[in-house]
């Protein structure tokens, strides 16, 4: 039949064959398909039928034995959006969340010898996967995930590949169930958000990146009895989430890791314990987006790895925002995740009546001249960076003229290690501070203060330079200059927004402390509280103002 098609001029024979579609040309239409929807799965998944491992072409072998692959070609169709939802379908995985069992897990090598999940020794630790399995096959899917097996963590690539591909794997997945040993059956409320998995530092990310998630119990029964199609859509257990972890139910059904700045993230990160140093940087990738490349051997580095890229991709300083021990890899990193727990000190906003009145005394004491220079002299300041593990830093510099050590005794709060010191600092008066470090009370100080928030001081039309005005105005540097006359409408809007960020430099501010080294950089001292200092109010003048970027160790 085909030959005469092929062979006839008969008009209608010709539309037919025009029309006509080969198996083949259905087949070479799937593949790329296939091939796309692989590169967003995990490298290896447990077919739950056999229970055996199987990686991309042994899960493309599997496929095209199959019905499903058999009706597809039979169905002689190029229809791009049906065949992507047939394969998708048949590619569906589901991923496993739960804490490591004391006795350890089965590995790689372990499943791999036997041939099969089904076959591994009646263990606990074995009876989980199974159950896993078993839900898995429950819920209608050919295949699943575990980190416990599914990754070959002899071969260094793959389990790096496999780190930094994890939050997408999860958030690719069909669901994600998650076993919450410690939860007796029948589980009550408030039990999740006081399980041990609510503790760990990969279950951040395991709870967020999915779209689909179920809860299960000590005896694998769905969490208060829920069997609705998506623990993310059950209103009593998205609130408790919320709850706990402190963020909008919204965020937690359908998170992106835009959904949240840096330092609500490290907020939530804090919470989190990591078994291995390196896992609490490593469970973060995802979360903010990192490009961060796993290798296990570096410790607490990892952290400050994660926190220098953070800066220098997006010139992100709230990071600096903390008190405590500083990390080894830089001094204005912190040793721990521990201190994004603390709230910052964070400035009261000004706006409106309260703007329009720093405005009005500012304009007595800048004319246009003076304003502009401040003006400039911050928003030429470049982004905040790192570069072989030192900060440079842009920021505002207050220079320490005198410090004394106060008697221990007069402050009982402090503990034993820690001292009371008294800065006279230019252009802010005295500063109280504790830390645990020995300073030099003799000698010329080489202590500073440093007010790093640059983008709040710009305000929000930060990054506009304001060039030379048409019309002169240095005819006097006097601080006592009578408001001038009106000017043209882009000039005096300058002039309002120079004035604006000086208001917002007066504030109180959260500062770094610095000390200058023999070498001309810098380290920070680390203070057992965050230094607020009370900002410059109304008294600034041009020698307050020293816009510099230190190179800080």
């Amino acid at each position: 039949m085909l030959q005469v098609i092929e062979q006839s001029h008969d008009p209608v024979i010709s539309e037919l064959r025009k029309n006509y579609i080969s198996p083949s040309e259905t087949i070479a239409a799937v593949d790329p398909v296939v091939r796309r929807i692989l590169k967003t799965r995990p490298l290896i998944v447990i077919d739950v039928n056999t229970g055996s491992l199987c990686d991309g072409p042994e899960q493309i072998r599997i496929f095209k034995a199959s019905p499903t692959f058999k009706e597809l070609v039979s169905s002689l169709t190029r229809d791009g959006e049906r065949i992507r939802e047939v394969v998708e379908r048949f590619f569906g995985y589901v991923m496993f969340s739960h804490v490591w069992h004391r006795d350890g897990e089965p590995s790689f090598q372990e499943v791999d010898k036997v041939k099969s999940v089904w076959k591994l020794p009646d263990m606990p630790q074995n009876e989980k996967l199974r159950n896993f399995c078993k839900e898995t096959r429950k819920l209608g899917h050919n295949w699943a995930w575990s980190d416990t097996c599914c990754i070959d963590k002899t071969k260094s690539s793959i389990l790096d590949q496999s780190l930094a591909s994890m939050y997408e794997w999860y958030a690719n997945s069909v669901a994600t169930l998650v076993f919450l040993a410690g939860v007796a059956h029948p589980s009550k409320p408030g039990d999740l958000t006081r399980s041990l998995w609510m503790t760990r530092a990969w279950t951040l990310q395991e709870l967020l990146s999915p779209k689909v998630i179920f809860f299960y119990d000590a005896q694998w029964k769905l969490y208060l009895g829920n069997t609705g199609a998506n623990h993310k859509e059950s209103p009593a257990i998205l609130q408790e989430l919320a709850d706990a972890i402190m963020i909008p139910p919204g965020t937690i059904a359908s998170f992106s890791p835009d959904d949240l700045g840096v330092r609500e993230k490290l907020r939530l990160a804090s919470t989190r314990n990591a078994t291995v140093d390196e896992d609490v940087a490593y469970s973060l990738i995802g979360i903010f987006k990192s490009d961060l490349r796993p290798h296990y051997g570096e410790g607490a580095d990892a952290l400050g790895h994660l926190l220098d890229e953070i800066v220098a991709r997006s010139g992100e300083v709230t990071v600096l925002t903390w008190s405590g021990e500083s990390s080894s890899y830089n001094s204005c990193l912190p040793a721990s995740l521990r201190v994004y727990s603390q709230t910052p000190y964070s400035p009261s906003s000004l706006e409106g009546e309260e703007m329009e009145r720093r405005i009005e005394e500012l304009s007595v004491k800048f004319h246009r001249q003076q304003a502009r220079t401040i003006f400039n002299e911050i928003n030429r300041l470049p982004p905040a960076r790192f570069a072989t593990r030192r900060l440079y830093l842009p920021c505002i510099v207050f220079s320490v003229k005198n410090l004394e050590m106060l008697h221990p005794i007069s402050s009982p709060r402090l503990f034993s290690d820690e001292k009371l010191y008294r800065a006279r600092v230019s252009g802010l008066g005295q500063v109280e501070f504790t830390t645990a470090d020995r300073l030099s009370l003799n000698g010329p100080q080489q202590l500073v203060f440093a007010h790093p928030w640059i983008h709040y001081i710009r305000g929000p039309s930060g990054g506009i330079t304001w060039e030379d005005d048409s019309e002169s105005d240095t005819d006097s540097d006097s601080a006592e200059v009578a408001p001038l006359p009106a000017v043209p409408a882009l000039q005096v809007d300058h002039y309002t927004r120079a004035l604006e960020m000086i208001a917002r430099l007066g504030q109180p501010f959260s500062a770094l402390l610095l000390m200058k080294q023999p070498s001309g950089e810098y380290r920070r001292v680390a203070a057992e509280n965050e230094i607020v200092v009370p900002g410059l109010g109304t008294n600034i003048t041009s020698k307050n103002i020293r816009a510099r970027v230190l190179e800080i160790l």
